[in-house]
């Protein structure tokens, strides 16, 4: 498979990029509706969704450090976590290196919220693939992981 981008005079995105970029956002609305439908049954709101997924997946996270996985203003994260520690989803902890450092943890039904999340989730992709062969799971998955990593790379530069 060849790896290029290609791109016309004066950086001008080819009609394979734009179709691939209108695509990509239409399936990124798809998936954010049906997420918005599976949180209907849940007691948290998207941002509180995805900022207990970071908070499990990199573990116990300072305001600052969570407010920029999220791209969330440092105030509106705040009041974020704020809400999440009266729902009891997280709690907020001191470091034990540094007792001035204040973490957020997540609580037992902040995980169970999301592994429950992430299972309905999983489960609706598994549904929409049931016409993909294994293979072709397998070669979206390694061409997603490409997508990412490069992207990661040019917004690293």
């Amino acid at each position: 498979m060849q790896r290029e981008v290609t791109l016309l005079n004066n950086d001008v995105p080819s009609d394979t990029v734009k179709k691939l970029e209108k695509r990509m956002r239409y399936i990124s609305g798809i998936i954010k509706q049906n997420g918005r439908k599976i949180l209907n049954n849940y007691p948290i709101t998207s941002p509180q969704f995805v900022a207990l997924q970071w908070l499990l997946e990199e573990g116990d996270l300072t305001i600052g450090e969570l407010s920029n996985k999220i791209s969330l203003a440092f105030s509106t994260t705040t009041d974020l976590v704020d809400r999440m520690e009266r729902n009891e989803l997280v709690v907020r902890i001191r470091d034990s290196k540094d007792r001035r450092v204040v973490r957020i943890h997540v609580l037992e039904k902040g995980k169970i919220i999301i592994h429950e999340v992430i299972e309905k989730r999983q489960n609706y992709l598994g549904e929409v693939m049931e016409n993909f062969t294994e293979d072709e799971k397998e070669t979206l998955h390694e061409l997603l992981n490409f997508l990412h990593e490069q992207m990661e790379n040019v917004n690293n530069k």
